[in-house]
């Protein structure tokens, strides 16, 4: 019996001793595992919009000449460096070798913005503003809604998948998706403007053409940074007045 009852004794103490290892040999694996499976999915949420950015929107943004570029009044370039924050919000720092002209004369300061295909309805843009958080931005300078020329609007992007219609800060993060003949409406001074997209492009911050005007007809156009998230270059979406 003594033999018997070391033996028994000696299994049960084997099979606490192997009990106690078997969280660290078979259950910490699957939970570094786990955690590195949940760190690689954040990292893809961040990585695969910038990717497919760079393999199906940008494509289509092929730079192409303007028609007929007249370059507005205040523009000049100077010795600015490009900046490096990752959050632009003044659109100033969007161009660095062109200075911002002063503001216009018109009385109207602000007026609103809808593009129907994102449910962006009644976006402020505020002429010569300087806060992106706040409201979308009109470079001074540009042509006012309805005249000859383009009125240029600067909006903040963030990551494709923050988009939110009502959130300055990530109000233009879809707009390089837009296509040939999607709508732009401006509504300013109690007039409805209703444009067409008629190009889209993408340049770098040095390349100021984008923000020269061109006298043929009535544009808007639409700047925001690309790819999204970042600030590396810029997307312009141009849409031209329908005439009714």
């Amino acid at each position: 019996m003594i033999p018997y009852r070391y033996i028994k004794v000696r299994r049960r103490e084997e099979q606490t001793n192997y009990s106690g290892h078997w969280f660290y040999t078979r259950r910490l694996p699957w939970v570094a595992k786990g955690l590195v499976l949940v760190g690689l999915t954040i990292v893809g949420s961040v990585l695969w919009p910038i990717l497919s950015y760079e393999l199906f929107i940008a494509p289509s943004l092929k730079p192409q000449m303007f028609l007929s570029p007249i370059p507005a009044q205040g523009l000049e370039k100077s010795q600015a460096e490009i900046p490096t924050e990752a959050e632009l919000l003044d659109p100033k720092d969007w161009f660095p070798n062109v200075r911002m002209p002063e503001k216009g004369e018109s009385k109207i300061t602000h007026y609103t913005l809808s593009i129907p295909k994102f449910k962006i309805t009644d976006a402020t843009v505020a002429i010569g503003g300087e806060d992106l958080k706040k409201s979308l931005i009109q470079y001074p300078g540009s042509a006012l809604p309805g005249e000859l020329g383009a009125t240029i609007i600067f909006g903040h992007s963030i990551l494709p998948q923050f988009f939110n219609p009502t959130n300055y800060k990530a109000i233009f993060s879809l707009i390089p998706s837009m296509e040939i003949g999607d709508e732009v409406i401006i509504k300013f001074d109690g007039i409805t403007y209703t444009y067409r997209v008629i190009d889209k492009i993408e340049v770098k911050p040095d390349n100021i053409a984008v923000l020269e005007q061109p006298y043929d007809n009535e544009y808007v156009r639409l700047i925001t940074c690309t790819p999204p998230g970042t600030f590396l270059r810029r997307a312009v979406i141009t849409a031209v007045l329908v005439k009714t």
